[in-house]
Order: C-alpha cells, then sequence, then structure tokens
C-alpha cells in the first residue's frame, strides 16, 4: 500500500518506519530540518527483538510537494487534536486528491472533524495500543507490545489491518468505532490531568487516597457517558479496559491497591502525555478533546459530569498562565475542595 503520514513523530515514525520496512511505500510531510535529519540517517525503530534503520522513505516539506506524487492508498494523522482542522486544511488547499485518512490520534472527536471535512466515506478510525518513545528525530523505541486497532466500515480498513500486521504492528479489526475510541479515552484519562494539575506521578495519585478518589471519578464519569449514548467498554489491543472499568466500581480496599501497581507502578518515572506538555512549557495540551470530550459528551446526553469539566478548565489555565504551576501542586484537597462548592 502506499501511505502518506502527516508528520514524523513518535507515532508516525514508528507505524510509518515499520511499514516501510515491511515492503510498503511510505511518504512523510515534515520540517525541513527533520526532513534533513531523516533523509541523512534513516528511521530508526527500535524493538525488543531488533533495531531496523529504515532508509526506503520518502519526505516532503510541504502538503502540495507530498501530494504531487501522489495518489496514496492512506493518509495517517498521528497529530494532536487541536492541529487536526488546520492540517485538513492545508492539504485541501493544494488543489490535489486527498485520500482516505486513517486516524491514529486520541480523543474522539478528530474522525467527526475529518469525516465534516472529507466526508464520511474518507475516515477510518484507529487507535495505538502500543507504548513508544522518541529518544531523537527520526527514531523510536517501541516500550510495550500491544498493537493497534482499526474500525471496519471502509473497504480499505480490512487491507489496512492486514498491512499493519505483515509489518509487525498486531493490527486488529473492531466492527464499533465509537466503542473503540471511548474504551482508549477511558484508558488516556487515567492519571493524565491529574498528574499534570497536581504535578505528581500516576503511581503517587493511585496510592494517595484523596487523588484516587478523583481518579476513580474522572472514570466512572466516562463510563455514564458511554452507558448513555449506547458504546460498549471493548479491550483493545493488549489492553484490559473492562478490567479497568470493572476496577472503578470495587471498594476502594480492593481495587485501590491493584490499580496503584497497574497503572501507576508500570510507568516508572515516566510522566503522562499532559504533564509534559504542561511543565515542559509547550502552552497548550490536549484536555479539551479528553477530559473536555466527556463533559461534552455528558451535556449532550444529560450526565453530570464535574470533576471532568473541572480538571478541564483547571489544566487550560494553568496551561494558559492564568493560574500559576504550584497552584494546586500536591495540594488534592484543594481540587476536592472546589469540587464541593
Amino acid at each position: 500500500m502506499k501511505f502518506l503520514f502527516l508528520g514524523a513523530g513518535a507515532i508516525g515514525t514508528y507505524v510509518g518506519g515499520s511499514l516501510a520496512a515491511a515492503g510498503d511505500e511510505v511518504t512523510f510531510i515534515e520540517r525541513p530540518e527533520t526532513a534533513a535529519v531523516i533523509a541523512e540517517h534513516g528511521l530508526k525503530v527500535h524493538t525488543a527483538d531488533t533495531t531496523r534503520v529504515v532508509r526506503d522513505v520518502t519526505v516532503h516539506g510541504s502538503a502540495a510537494e507530498a501530494l504531487a506524487h501522489g495518489p496514496y492508498d492512506i493518509g495517517v494523522f498521528a497529530l494532536k487534536s487541536f492541529d487536526t482542522q488546520t492540517a485538513l486544511d492545508e492539504l485541501l488547499a493544494t488543489g490535489y486528491e486527498v485520500p482516505t485518512i486513517l486516524s491514529l490520534q486520541n480523543g474522539v472527536d478528530n474522525e467527526p472533524t475529518i469525516a465534516a471535512t472529507l466526508g464520511a466515506d474518507k475516515v477510518i478510525a484507529g487507535t495505538v495500543a502500543t507504548a513508544v518513545s522518541k529518544p531523537g528525530v527520526g527514531e523510536v523505541v517501541e516500550e510495550k507490545h500491544r498493537g493497534i486497532g482499526v474500525a471496519l466500515g471502509h473497504p480499505l480498513a480490512q487491507p489496512l489491518v492486514e498491512a499493519l500486521d505483515r509489518a509487525g504492528l498486531s493490527g486488529k479489526a473492531f466492527d464499533d468505532a465509537p466503542s473503540m475510541k471511548w474504551s482508549k479515552l477511558l484508558t488516556n484519562l487515567t492519571g493524565n490531568a491529574t498528574s499534570a494539575i497536581l504535578d505528581e506521578t500516576v503511581a503517587e495519585l493511585f496510592a494517595d487516597k484523596r487523588s484516587y478518589t478523583i481518579e476513580v471519578a474522572v472514570l466512572a464519569e466516562c463510563l455514564a457517558v458511554m452507558k448513555a449514548k449506547g458504546y460498549r467498554v471493548v479491550d483493545l489491543p493488549g489492553t484490559p479496559v473492562r478490567a479497568l472499568a470493572w476496577a472503578t466500581k470495587l471498594p476502594r480496599f480492593i481495587a485501590q491497591p491493584a490499580l496503584t501497581k497497574a497503572l501507576g507502578a508500570g510507568r516508572g518515572d515516566k510522566m503522562p502525555s499532559f504533564h509534559i506538555d504542561l511543565h515542559g512549557g509547550r502552552g497548550r495540551t490536549e484536555v479539551s478533546f479528553l477530559n473536555g470530550a466527556v463533559a461534552r459528551g455528558g451535556e449532550q446526553a444529560g450526565v453530570p459530569t464535574p470533576v471532568n469539566a473541572l480538571l478541564t478548565d483547571t489544566l487550560e489555565a494553568l496551561s494558559a498562565g492564568e493560574l500559576p504551576l504550584d497552584a494546586y501542586r500536591h495540594d488534592p484537597d484543594a481540587l476536592l475542595a472546589r469540587l464541593a462548592r
């Protein structure tokens, strides 16, 4: 298959590099400085078994230049959710044919945005369960192999699953796109916004009774919205999401030690993405597309979501500099007090 990746970030490099190594034709759109590094050194994909150096990829510095060398079977979005509309506008502005887009993004708003811009027949929902890190430009490390989910319903979906499988990425087909995406959302919510706001690791959050209460409420609200919308909790590749949902309903003295070990200790010292974005000074996180999506879904379905709404508003204020970074540092009581108002 012929793929066009918008950006060579962690997921783009991992998926695109693996597909290219398996013989698929892969093109990236990247900034000139990044393109120069990839052209000189290729892509490096480290897994538990091997390191693959992939040089058989093409990199273009603009959407127009890349699409002029099309057509492509699949365009792959592994972008931050707040960049989705801009990327679509840039593709359309070229005047060339825009391929069907596979969205490997977190959150549940990207596929509707793509469908509204390109048409419902031009989008395939996907989700990456494998954990990947990016130590440098054009280089990724597969930290925990799980797999990649692809929603069926598009003629290219099944061939895409097979291509991912051939590339060693463990593709898995799902017949219910919203349930797949909302189940991934459930895992993305875990310890993410609260870690950034309280400046604590996920292990610290789940070990503390006070912040544990907040975390369980975040997940319970998401589950309530999913139920109201008729979405199922489904296990993702290598990810027992149904067990996570079930654990939120257990008594704290049973669930807290298990969740602390499974969700906290397993991460080591690695911080969640919102913490990295906030404390790295990036000025923006995807909280409005994750916790914010739960809050908006709750409004639509008539389900109260005060915790997700509060975390969204608080983290956005911190990111915008409207609150000092230490406003809630190591102070879950302050967050709980705001919820009690």
